[in-house]
């Protein structure tokens, strides 16, 4: 099995004053380390194209992409796949939503997961609200921002435990730290199995969907630190819960 996690990476650079002084440092960060490694011990071999590559890298052809049997989208926004080279230079070209969108109908799993870029975005700059992307989905984006933060602790609520996600998985889940607000889409080809308490309502943790020929996850949390929490990171089942949703994605579950 082929997997492409596509974001996860950023650049964070620091300022530190000192008396008359500014000195400024840069890091690169990957955000997937826990979850690779975590694919990694259930067999799961998986290619990254990180954010900061994403727009040059990620496949420009449907050939290229289906490849792959399973895609997940994590922490990198829609600009990023739309605005490519040709586009910035005022050339008509290839738009990858729509690419992803037809992968999925001819057969592919793909997965969006959460984040402050992820969905519509804890700025509203993620924008896969009325995308190609968001047809596929289980769930609707909402078209403003819709991060958020619950340091306290935000507990799932598990709804079909027999589903095939859930295989092996003992409940209850480890407490996630924060989330993107999402609207189920109800319809006959979509399935709620989790969702997440917060100032009453029940927002959807995770939905999945069979689209055309292929499948969709969404996952409406981080897939590693920060709004997965250490106790949810360094959980047994952490890599076995992750694992399913890929293998069921790419239909080997």
């Amino acid at each position: 099995m082929k997997v492409l996690l596509a974001g996860e990476t950023f650049a964070a650079t620091t300022s530190v004053a000192v008396g008359a002084d500014v000195l400024t440092s840069a890091t690169s960060i990957n955000g997937a380390t826990a979850f690779k490694a975590a694919l990694a011990a259930e067999g799961i071999a998986m290619t990254q194209i990180g954010a900061d590559r994403c727009a040059a890298e990620f496949p420009f052809d449907l050939d290229a992409l289906s490849q792959y049997q399973a895609v997940v989208i994590s922490d990198v926004g829609a600009l990023t796949l739309l605005v490519t080279a040709e586009a910035r230079a005022g050339r008509v070209g290839v738009n990858r939503l729509e690419m992803l969108k037809a992968y999925v109908e001819s057969g592919g799993g793909l997965m969006l997961a959460g984040g402050y870029m992820g969905f519509q975005g804890m700025f509203g700059t993620a924008r896969f609200h009325d995308t190609p992307v968001e047809d596929v989905l289980p769930v609707r984006c909402l078209p403003f921002s819709d991060g958020m933060e619950v340091p306290q602790g935000l507990q799932a609520s598990i709804l079909e435990s027999s589903h095939p996600i859930f295989a092996g998985i003992e409940k209850p889940l480890p407490p996630i730290l924060g989330m993107n607000k999402l609207d189920f889409k109800g319809d006959g080809s979509s399935r709620l199995l989790a969702t997440c308490h917060h100032r009453s309502t029940d927002w959807p943790l995770l939905a999945v969907r069979n689209h055309g020929r292929g499948r969709t996850v969404a996952w409406a949390t981080d897939i590693g630190p920060h709004w997965l929490s250490q106790d949810f990171l360094g959980w047994s089942l952490y890599g076995r819960l992750m694992g399913n949703m890929v293998r069921w994605l790419a239909g080997t579950e």
